[in-house]
């Protein structure tokens, strides 16, 4: 038996923030702001999992106003999503992401992303997909003030 999730996040852009997708460290002026390290694209496939489990979203799992998430890595929060498929039975078969982030421009950085979230999911990096994109001068992502993504997972029973 196969379950898809799909999952979404976005987080505003702010200077002095560090900038991290996928467990990788961006250069950037600007970072996204959040409770963890804000990192939108582990974020995004953690509600993709949760999504495919039907257990709820990353905000139920891990909320913003408990002071232990406070500063958490988000690829240890994902992990513990990973576990927690597992135990209900499922592996992940395939993720599918698209950042959306103005600048700086991702490409340098992808195959290092494939591969963090890869080893979480213990996949093979030929499992995972990212893919980047601009706003095109359009909307929050555009206008460089947002980072979003969208990712979309296939789990498989074990």
């Amino acid at each position: 038996m196969f379950r898809i999730g799909i999952g979404h996040d976005m987080h505003r852009l702010a200077a002095g923030r560090p900038l991290v997708l996928g467990g990788v460290a961006i250069e950037s002026e600007r970072g996204a702001e959040g409770h963890s390290d804000a990192d939108a694209l582990s974020h995004a496939v953690t509600d993709a999992i949760l999504g495919a489990l039907c257990e709820g979203d990353i905000g139920l799992h891990f909320p913003d106003r408990d002071p232990q998430w406070k500063d958490a890595d988000s690829l240890a929060l994902l992990a513990r999503v990973v576990w927690l498929a597992s135990q209900r039975g499922y592996s992940v078969v395939n993720v599918d992401a698209t950042v959306m982030l103005e600048s700086p421009r991702l490409r340098p950085y992808v195959q290092q992303m494939r591969e963090r979230l890869a080893e979480v999911l213990s996949v093979d990096a030929g499992c995972v997909s990212v893919k980047a994109k601009t706003g095109e001068g359009l909307d929050a992502v555009g206008e460089g003030r947002a980072v979003t993504v969208q990712a979309v997972v296939l789990l498989q029973r074990i």
